[in-house]
């Protein structure tokens, strides 16, 4: 990948064809203008459709003969999803096409014209404008295991989200019904939904016995060893309820349903997670990002969902920059203001390195101790939050470096770098 603005703005010459795409969900604006930022075609329209991209396609080529130029770039807002069935006709297509940031869009639509008008003809042109001035961005083009895990963490991403809905549903029952119940049970647990599914209401545990209940738990599948002080307490909270007493026999199918949906999603998930750890193991990188302790394969498989294969990145500098994870600040004159990371980039990644590094301080002594320099050093210590963004920050470095060298994680030499460190304080 090359970021040099330099290099962006000599792409674009005087044999250089410049497309600027507002998308739209059904039909887009493009517009066509030359090195200088002349316009060469007013904005016109064309549908997201088959039709639609043959219509663009034979304008493109009208617009080079009639212009002589012999190179061309597209350039679009990625806009949702809609973008995507178009970048793939034209990569199918040999056409090269770049991203163009949204927030440069708005900032730098009233330029021409000085007013905050904003439609679909007058975006197209501020795109093409943008990308003349070298304002753009590659996109990654996904093929192989790499789109097959971007699709596929994005689908267990979409399950989890509907899981945790689900379970939201039910400790509303469960507070409409039987309040008491997750004063006994977590959820979600193995015994708490043996326990729902046999005896949901507290009527249902009325009259029997603990011994009785972990029979009955005993006969849901999974449930093999349920504990007895647990079953004594749902006794005892079930005799003074205050959940409600009408409506219970719809009550029962509600929960039933919310249990059925829960297990369904939640092997849903679980086979999908197999699925795509299969995917990664097949990319190279992944032995080397493995031998990381505290990285895990659910982590592993984020990762390449987000970033792909490391090794196409030439520094690590690009993923600290994609994570958003870079240095900002606002300073004028005397003063100066406080450093912050940027949070521009994607916002899944950075995420990810936040939760992810958790595991790591817990399991990866390197990581654990550097942690607990950079938080008790004697000058400008770190409070622990700004310590694991900085960590973040290592971790893709050090990630980056194993997959580059095809080397595993030696956690003796980062603590080399720790005596370094200290002894240059």
């Amino acid at each position: 990948m090359n970021s040099k603005t330099n290099d962006k703005i000599n792409q674009v010459n005087e044999k250089t064809l410049v497309i600027g795409i507002d998308i739209a969900k059904s039909k887009h604006y493009a517009c066509a203008i030359d090195e200088r930022g002349r316009v060469l075609q007013k904005s016109f329209p064309f549908s997201q459709s088959n039709e639609g991209f043959n219509l663009l396609y034979q304008k493109i080529s009208l617009l080079l003969t009639e212009h002589q130029k012999s190179e061309i770039i597209v350039g679009f807002e990625p806009t949702g999803h809609y973008w995507m069935n178009l970048a793939a006709f034209l990569h199918l297509h040999g056409i090269p096409y770049v991203m163009v940031q949204p927030n440069h869009v708005n900032k730098s639509k009233e330029l021409d014209d000085n007013l905050q008008t904003k439609n679909d003809q007058k975006d197209a042109l501020v795109i093409a404008r943008l990308m003349k001035d070298g304002r753009f961005s590659y996109p990654r083009i996904l093929e192989g295991v790499d789109a097959e895990l971007r699709n596929g963490a994005n689908l267990r991403s979409k399950l989890q989200e509907d899981l945790n809905g689900i379970q939201n549903r039910i400790i509303r029952w469960l507070d409409r019904f039987f309040p008491e119940f997750t004063k006994v049970f977590k959820i979600p647990g193995k015994m708490a939904f043996a326990a729902l599914e046999k005896t949901p209401l507290p009527e249902d545990v009325h009259g029997k016995t603990p011994e009785e209940l972990l029979f009955l738990y005993r006969q849901v599948e999974g449930m093999k060893s349920p504990q007895l002080p647990k079953a004594k307490k749902l006794v005892d909270v079930a005799q003074h309820s205050i959940g409600l007493t009408e409506g219970l026999g719809m009550a029962r199918i509600e929960i039933t349903t919310l249990l059925r949906q829960y297990q369904l999603i939640q092997s849903e998930i679980n086979i999908l997670s197999e699925q795509l750890t299969v995917l990664a193991q097949q990319l190279n990188d992944y032995e080397y990002l493995a031998s990381v302790p505290g990285v895990g394969d659910g982590t592993i498989i984020e990762l390449f969902s987000e970033v792909g294969s490391l090794t196409q990145y030439e520094h690590p500098r690009q993923l600290i920059k994609l994570a958003g994870l870079t240095l900002r600040e606002s300073s004028s004159g005397q003063h100066k203001g406080q450093k912050r990371i940027s949070k521009r980039g994607r916002r899944k990644l950075r995420a990810l390195l936040f939760r992810v590094m958790i595991p790591i301080l817990s399991h990866n002594t390197a990581f654990k101790k550097l942690h607990n320099y950079y938080t008790t050093r004697s000058v400008n210590p770190l409070k622990k939050k700004q310590s694991i963004v900085l960590l973040c920050g290592k971790l893709l470095k050090i990630l980056h470096g194993l997959c580059k060298k095809q080397v595993h994680f030696d956690g003796q030499l980062m603590m080399k770098d720790l005596s370094c460190l200290e002894e240059a304080a």
